[in-house]
């Protein structure tokens, strides 16, 4: 009798564990789940480009070509490309934080600019085209301006790298028809890359990848 009481103790304490097991395998998967994607601003000329480079990156879900560090609300691509309204083309890039990290988006964003000519990427010119890292978070700053010191510190460049660390303003996204334009419209797309020169530049900058 003593035997078989102990036996339904062991059963029943088997069975509190394992349910609790799986509702905190549950509750952790779930919140791993609900987590909110990280997002990413930066500015690097024309925006068309600097999506196809990110969208490369291995983690970055999508990324959402716009205008930031302006001074008008709700710009339009008229306003903007016209310098008329202090925004700089940039994307807003969605990313998940456990398969990229924020480091490795500086690492692209990089390699994908010319970060020693003012107020201008490849041919096209203008504080509208500047290049820029838009950090939230002051974690972000502090890898954002030791990203740019390491760098420095390589001693590759002659001039002095140019592009701004700010804090990130309003987002706002571009017009429909800019968006994932390199894949709608990709021969209209690599003549303007090919033509702007961007590929040669950045050979030139940081050697064939």
């Amino acid at each position: 009798m003593k035997r078989q009481a102990a036996l339904s103790i062991f059963a029943v304490t088997v069975f509190l564990i394992g349910a609790w097991s799986f509702d905190s395998v549950h509750t952790t998967s779930q919140a791993a789940t609900d987590a909110a994607p990280g997002k990413a601003y930066f500015a690097g000329g024309c925006f068309w480009c600097m999506e196809e480079a990110f969208e490369k990156v291995d983690g970055v879900s999508s990324v959402i070509s716009g205008y930031m560090g302006g001074t008008v609300a709700n710009p339009s691509y008229e306003a903007v490309s016209a310098g008329r309204t202090g925004h700089a083309e940039a994307v807003e890039v969605v990313y998940d934080p456990a398969k990229v990290s924020y480091q490795k988006l500086l690492d692209a964003f990089w390699l994908n600019i010319d970060p020693v000519t003012p107020n201008a990427q490849f041919c096209d010119h203008g504080n509208q085209y500047r290049s820029a890292i838009f950090f939230q978070t002051d974690g972000e700053k502090r890898a954002s301006e030791t990203s740019k010191q390491s760098i420095e510190q390589l001693k590759r460049f002659q001039e002095p790298i140019v592009t701004q660390i700010v804090m990130a303003s309003q987002f706002y996204p571009a017009e429909e028809y800019h968006q994932d334009f390199y894949k709608k419209n990709p021969i209209r797309y690599k003549y303007y890359k090919y033509n702007c020169g961007r590929a040669q530049r950045l050979d030139a900058l940081w050697g064939k990848p």
